[in-house]
């Protein structure tokens, strides 16, 4: 049965994605935003005064904490001391253990406008040097991340570092800023390379 051209050109608007871009072999409509999975993942907390991060290196039995910390700026510092600290230990880190991708916390409600403006100065910091690096972000709610680890959304932060212990079987307590880096790295390999309803978000 032929078909007219009419129905010819709505067939083929089909067969492109959204933006205007073919869809890759094997890919469906909806999945070109899927995050790739991945060996090497960075978690990232950031902060003014205690920026977390954490790498996950994914084996085949379970995930293995790489290495993890929190970039520390004392509260005498400048803020502009502060993100130029949060760069450069970064950008170290970046340099040792090169990430394939990165899990960065998603932005949260804050009343006070000073908070939010301040949170914002470090996060774009930290997003500057991994641009830099041209290493793919993808953001993680904090609620998504509780609810992921914990299976409750507004978990404390003790509860998602033992959670973090218990996963990747490391001997001691990792620091709530670290911890939470790493469980967003554990999420997002949770996550990467399987169909969900909400992909995650890259930026």
């Amino acid at each position: 049965m032929g078909i007219s051209p009419r129905q010819f050109a709505e067939l083929q608007a089909r067969s492109v994605g959204a933006k205007g871009k073919a869809l890759g072999k094997g890919e469906r409509p909806g999945q070109a935003s899927l995050p790739p999975r991945a060996t090497v993942v960075l978690g990232l907390d950031p902060s003014l005064r205690g920026t977390g991060w954490g790498i996950i290196r994914m084996d085949i039995l379970k995930p293995r904490v790489e290495r993890c910390g929190t970039i520390h700026c004392s509260a005498h510092w400048t803020r502009s001391r502060c993100l130029g600290q949060i760069a450069g230990v970064l950008r170290e880190v970046i340099q040792e253990t090169r990430p394939e991708v990165c899990a960065v916390e998603g932005l949260f409600y804050a009343q006070n406008l000073q908070t939010a403006l301040i949170m914002g100065e470090a996060r774009g910091a930290a997003l500057a040097v991994l641009a830099e690096a041209l290493i793919p972000v993808y953001e993680i709610a904090p609620r998504k991340v509780k609810q992921a680890m914990v299976g409750y959304g507004a978990a404390q932060k003790l509860a998602v570092a033992k959670m973090v212990q218990r996963m990747t079987g490391v001997s001691e307590l990792p620091a709530p800023d670290a911890a939470d880096a790493l469980a967003l790295a554990l999420v997002y390999c949770q996550e990467a390379g399987r169909p969900v309803a909400k992909p995650l978000k890259r930026i």
